[in-house]
């Protein structure tokens, strides 16, 4: 079967869901902007197309479409806050937790320090990949929740301890803030379970949604409250305020579109690490 239509369909939906909270929960303070709006559509679709030709799955089958958006979806996060994180050069004053890779909560100018830092958290992150893949070749009758509780729960944990370097220096460190990345993500690494064998996916899976839930839930259980990064700022476009209704239809067409492949993968062909 052809991979690419639907493997640009799950980019340009995994795209859209992260733009769309993105825009809700920024644009009052910073504005909006199409390339703003884009940047995640375009980078999801060309890493759904990039995963399309190298991931075990069968996109014809709902199960592993559910999987192929956790997976696009962690792809396009990992990718962007690597860059804004290492790469990006900007102002950091208009934000009250700099998105800049800092020691406790001071960004650092060198531009050597942090690629160095990024080329060794991309060298972890590979090594964490070949350890995983090794034990499960080397393990394959190994108990499901004592995979799921390890590896299925790593980049919850990878995410937990990101988020409270960044954020705990600024705003302090909160316990239920840096459980709940691991929690969620282990709740949906339960879930991929039922659809694929494969360790690796389930943990990167899980954790695509796993930040996809977390963020829905601070942006729209909570619209009036102002994202970590802009709390206490000024709300210099209140224009925003009144037309962002328009990405938070869009935002619930595609979960409508991720829980209908969730749905139709428990009730179609599967085969997964749980029965």
């Amino acid at each position: 079967m052809n991979q690419t239509v639907p493997a640009i369909l799950i980019g340009l939906l995994a795209g859209a869901h992260t733009s769309s909270w993105g825009m809700y929960k920024d644009a009052p303070h910073e504005g909006f902007t199409l390339l703003k709006y884009f940047r995640s559509i375009i980078v999801a679709s060309i890493a759904a197309l990039i995963l399309a030709r190298f991931v075990e799955l069968d996109l014809s089958r709902a199960s592993h479409l559910a999987v192929f958006f956790g997976l696009v979806y962690a792809a396009e996060r990992l990718t962007l806050e690597l860059w804004k994180s290492f790469i990006r050069e900007e102002d950091q004053s208009k934000y009250f937790i700099p998105m800049q890779f800092g020691i406790l909560g001071k960004p650092i100018q060198s531009r050597a320090v942090r690629w160095s830092v990024l080329a060794a958290i991309l060298v972890l992150l590979v090594v964490l990949l070949y350890g995983a893949n090794q034990l499960m070749q080397r393990y394959p009758d190994a108990n499901p929740w004592l995979v799921l509780l390890t590896v299925g729960s790593i980049g919850g944990w990878l995410t937990a301890f990101g988020g409270a370097w960044k954020d705990a220096p600024v705003e302090g460190f909160e316990t239920f803030k840096f459980f709940r990345s691991p929690g969620v993500a282990l709740t949906w690494a339960i879930v991929m379970a039922f659809f694929t064998t494969n360790w690796i996916y389930i943990a990167i899976a899980g954790a695509g949604y796993s930040v996809a839930s977390i963020e829905t839930y601070k942006t729209f259980f909570f619209p009036s409250k102002p994202r970590g990064k802009f709390a206490g700022k000024p709300i210099l476009f209140p224009k925003v305020l009144e037309q962002r209704w328009m990405v938070a239809v869009l935002y619930a067409c595609i979960w409508v579109a991720i829980i209908s492949f969730l749905v139709l993968g428990f009730m179609g062909p599967r085969e997964g690490l749980l029965p």
